[in-house]
């Protein structure tokens, strides 16, 4: 694409991208960071020009990304508006997952367009960010003129993409950080059903990192429902009747989310065809009997 890219927020996000697209031969012109050093740091990996205030970077750019915290994308976007930092025919792009591309509109009363593209990744360091931006997959949101920018900057990157409605952002969103964030909190909630048996925080976590690697690689290559396993998938009833009288026992603090993981559970069974709706009627109403006890207890 003959375009000139300019990146206003070198962190992680902003680096990797103007890292990635540079080696893919797009044009960065410029580079604008509040904190110098973030600036230098990129402006020295590919050899663009660091300017000195962020309008500077938006009048040299066909395609701008706002790559700074979601917090100060709209202070950015009031400032560069403000001092009519913006043209007609502009693509002003930011990647956040959380903001749609509404907090980019007051751009749009200069005739430039808008986009959100956002990486489905998590991106724990700037090296890790480079390594696994190319082949992401993208959702891509905003102004239908612009998608073919979007497209192109996505199959540069060896991306694949879909479209998302804008008013839909703040589910696709949640739906990322279930799987990201919250499983987290299901590893820790694992974690902990197994120091309540006296097994060590360091050796617990250890111990279950195949399981968690197996099942992952399970829904990769056989997706989901069939990836499910276990006791509930078998229709498997003592079993479950065993954990709840032990978690009862031994680390009730527990139930609530067991029960609630449980109850949820046997929905997917059933869409896997491995038990009927009446043993998931059964299933769900062990767990509401378990979390009525726990809120009545409470």
């Amino acid at each position: 694409m003959d375009k000139r890219i300019g990146i206003i927020g070198a962190g992680v996000v902003g680096t990797a991208v103007g890292v990635v697209l540079k080696y893919k031969g797009y044009e960065i012109t410029s580079v604008y960071d509040i904190k110098f050093e973030s600036t230098k740091e990129l402006v020295e990996r590919i050899g663009c020009t660091a300017y000195t205030s962020p309008q500077e970077v938006s009048r040299s750019a066909d395609i701008l990304f706002i790559t700074t915290s979601d917090t100060a994308i709209e202070d950015v976007v009031d400032s560069l508006t403000d001092s009519g930092a913006f043209r007609a025919g502009q693509v002003i792009v930011h990647m956040s997952g959380a903001q749609s591309s509404e907090i980019l509109d007051r751009a749009k009363d200069y005739g430039a367009h808008v986009l959100s593209v956002h990486p489905l990744q998590s991106f724990a360091s700037v090296e890790r960010a480079i390594s696994i931006l190319p082949g992401s997959i993208f959702s891509i949101e905003g102004d239908r003129e612009a998608y073919d920018t979007a497209v192109c900057i996505v199959e540069t990157l060896g991306g694949e993409y879909f479209f998302i409605d804008r008013k839909a952002k703040p589910l696709y969103h949640a739906g990322a950080c279930v799987v990201s964030n919250y499983l987290v909190t299901i590893i820790d909630f694992g974690v902990k059903l197994l120091e309540s048996t006296g097994i060590p925080r360091q050796i617990a976590t250890k111990a279950l990192l195949p399981l968690i690697n197996g099942t992952v690689n399970n829904v990769q290559n056989i997706g989901i429902p069939k990836a499910l396993t276990g006791p509930i998938a078998r229709g498997d009833f003592s079993t479950i009747f065993k954990h709840l009288d032990c978690l009862e026992e031994m680390a009730p603090e527990l139930m609530k989310l067991y029960s609630w993981l449980g109850f949820y559970t046997a929905q997917i069974a059933v869409e896997k065809g491995s038990i009927d709706h009446k043993s998931m009627e059964e299933f769900q109403k062990v767990f509401i009997k378990q979390l009525s006890r726990v809120v009545n207890a409470s």
